[in-house]
């Protein structure tokens, strides 16, 4: 069987080990490519995996060999679900690989905030604490999250850790999701108390017509002037302009976020030059354990695929 690989350098720094998959078939790896050398790079491929790499309809309509489309992500939205389908290719996520590694970034921007961790770093690589005179200078403000509200958007896995977490440091946990879970231990309540009551709000919660653009001027406006915003899980959720507007007249204290509407980075994005913006190239997702972790899940979805059982299939 023949597999291609896409995106290679999406997943590994030559940090990863690939002989699991090498041991189901012949594969072949490719850097991102432009969307006009996708279908030459299929080329007869039984398998095709990829991470971020646009499978529109001619490319799936191309590539006549094709019977699997694997996801090493959770999210597919980059796959046209519907041509796959008329094709009869089978298309495989991975869900659940990197809730631990998401929570800890939500939380490392959390924290990062309390104790103004950066700010301090950057104080002490100045000079100034030499220049300063006495054993503990604190000209940055540190707080406790004990007794705080953390309001987490979604209560999937990433959101039930996040919310473990908070409830460890002390902190109130309040509760925001599309359908009643039957366990949760904490208070449920609805969009504009989680946005109103939060003291922290971070988002766990997939890109749906819903959740477009759920934080904008209107939502921002409902929450109070020393909260901080939290965004590990789609760009698209937030309309970047509006939060951008709202960290530079002071609406919110601050934010944090992993993922932009359109990624690499763009020179123009607003929130680049916002006051009190922290953002990561989009690597929640990316601990070492957790691309081992994300490969060997591929591998057993082609695993399973080839047995004629296929697992994970979201089409």
């Amino acid at each position: 069987m023949k597999i291609v690989v896409l995106d290679l350098c999406t997943l590994s720094r030559a940090d990863l080990d690939f002989s699991e998959l090498e041991s189901l078939g012949e594969v072949e790896y490719y850097d991102v490519l432009p969307e006009d050398r996708l279908v030459e790079a299929i080329g007869d491929a039984e398998v095709l995996l990829v991470n971020k790499a646009k499978l529109r309809r001619d490319v799936i309509f191309g590539c006549k060999n094709l019977k699997m489309i694997g996801l090493f992500a959770t999210g597919y939205d980059n796959v046209d679900l519907a041509a796959a389908s008329e094709r009869g290719i089978c298309v495989c996520n991975v869900p659940g690989y990197s809730t631990d590694c998401v929570a800890q970034q939500a939380f490392a921007f959390i924290l990062a905030h309390a104790t103004s961790l950066c700010e301090y770093n950057a104080s002490v690589n100045r000079g100034e604490w030499v220049e300063s005179g006495v054993f503990s200078y604190f000209p940055f403000p540190i707080s406790e999250l004990a007794g705080k509200t953390l309001g987490i958007f979604g209560y999937g896995a990433i959101g039930k850790k996040v919310a473990a977490i908070g409830s460890a440091f002390g902190m109130r946990v309040i509760v925001h999701t599309r359908t009643q879970p039957a366990d949760c231990p904490f208070a449920l309540v609805g969009r504009e108390e989680l946005f109103s009551e939060s003291d922290y709000l971070t988002f766990h919660c997939p890109l749906t017509e819903q959740t477009r653009g759920l934080v904008n001027k209107d939502t921002l406006a409902m929450m109070k002037p020393s909260a901080f915003l939290v965004n590990t899980s789609r760009g698209g959720v937030v309309v970047e302009e509006d939060l951008a507007d709202a960290l530079n007249r002071g609406v919110i204290a601050g934010a944090g976020v992993d993922v932009l509407r359109v990624e690499p980075m763009t020179a123009d994005q607003p929130l680049r030059r916002a006051k009190n913006c922290m953002i990561t190239p989009h690597i929640a997702w990316a601990g070492l354990e957790t691309r081992t972790r994300l490969v060997s899940m591929v591998c057993e979805n082609v695993r399973a695929f080839q047995r004629g059982a296929p697992i994970h299939k979201v089409n």
